[in-house]
């Protein structure tokens, strides 16, 4: 991984990511991508990586370090099995960090992810989804670019309203 983000372009214009993908092992990824696909719709760049706490812990805390001045605003982290990935990131950066606990196959089920992931020391916040959830990750990290991007705040609103018409039409 760079130090440096590569921008995404959209339209022929280039776009420096605004919202960190990470996971903890390549297998990760069919999970992880819907948070990009997501992030894709509401017209925000992203970037996705493989950064391990425990494989190459340097250089997961080298990219949460950096990650503001490269211009991402969250990271969005997603682990299996003991799932440390999200702590040791949200230790190293004042960035808002968005958990994916992973069900994997030493995680008990799941449980082992779910737990490390939400289950931070006061001074260590990880917004945490559900298993496997890494599409309501895009969905919370746009909220968030949201508050201060008023053509991202309208695309949500928009997605919402298709949300309940999709309810109230599948009623009739």
């Amino acid at each position: 991984m760079a130090s440096k983000s590569t921008p995404t372009t959209v339209s022929n214009k280039k776009i420096n990511p605004l919202v960190g993908i990470i996971m903890g092992s390549k297998s990760d990824l069919p999970i992880m991508s819907a948070a990009q696909d997501f992030l894709n719709t509401m017209g925000i760049a992203s970037e996705i990586a493989v950064v391990s706490a425990h494989r190459t812990p340097d250089l997961a805390i080298e990219y949460a370090k950096t990650a503001r001045a490269r211009g991402l605003r969250v990271i969005i982290t997603g682990a299996g099995g003991s799932a440390h990935l999200s702590g040791v990131i949200a230790s190293s950066t004042t960035l808002p960090v968005i958990g994916v606990p992973i069900k994997s196959s030493n995680s008990m089920d799941g449980w082992a992810s779910v737990l490390s992931t939400l289950q931070m020391p006061n001074g260590v916040p990880v917004a945490t989804v559900a298993l496997d959830s890494a599409h309501n990750a895009g969905i919370l990290a746009a909220q968030i670019i949201g508050t201060s991007d008023n053509d991202v705040a309208k695309k949500l609103d928009k997605f919402k309203q298709e949300m309940r018409d999709k309810i109230i039409n599948a009623n009739k």
